[in-house]
């Protein structure tokens, strides 16, 4: 069986570019005023707590406080711009696909135990269903779906429909893991 990533090594591969964008904007300052509004967008997209730090490094401050009040996404985040900065060759590849297979045994743990009526295992489905609504794509599809999920909906036709090829490889993953935790 072939080892799945680490969740680290899973957030900086769906968030490389950002990253990159981010480092090279920092390295040639003529790149900030669009670095600038990318910011901007992902503030209004949720993301406040982590663009306040980044504006912080922006403006030269490295020092630990700044990670304060960050989620451990937001600290990975902050951590690899701020390796890049200190080593370019730190940076994560841009041509590293995210790997959905990772995050599929979990979903359907969380999935099967929230049909069965844990409270926490809801919660954190709740959370995880948020986050991917605000981060657009074939997240945001998903996190609409989780409701259909907990009720038992196994179709996977009407589960990846407007999906694209990586988000379709995740719910087929996930029915597939849905499957295995509660065999017919």
């Amino acid at each position: 069986m072939a080892q799945l990533p680490s969740a680290v090594e899973q957030v900086l591969r769906v968030h490389a570019a950002f990253i990159h964008t981010i480092v090279n904007a920092l390295r040639d300052r003529s790149q900030l005023p669009d670095l600038i509004k990318q910011l901007d967008a992902a503030e209004q997209a949720g993301w406040a707590k982590l663009v306040g730090a980044l504006r912080h490094v922006i403006n030269g401050r490295r020092d630990p406080s700044i990670k304060l009040g960050l989620d451990e996404e937001d600290c990975i985040l902050l951590d690899a711009v701020l390796g890049g900065l200190d080593n370019p060759a730190t940076l994560p590849p841009l041509n590293a696909q995210p790997d959905g297979s990772g995050a599929a045994p979990g979903l359907a743990a969380l999935v099967d135990a929230s049909a069965r009526g844990d409270a926490q295992a809801m919660a954190v489905l709740a959370n995880m269903a948020e986050q991917m609504m605000k981060a657009g794509g074939d997240m945001a599809i998903l996190g609409g779906r989780m409701r259909r999920l907990i009720n038992g909906e196994r179709d996977a036709d009407q589960l990846i429909a407007g999906m694209g090829p990586l988000g379709r490889d995740l719910i087929i993953s996930l029915l597939d893991e849905l499957a295995r935790l509660r065999p017919q």
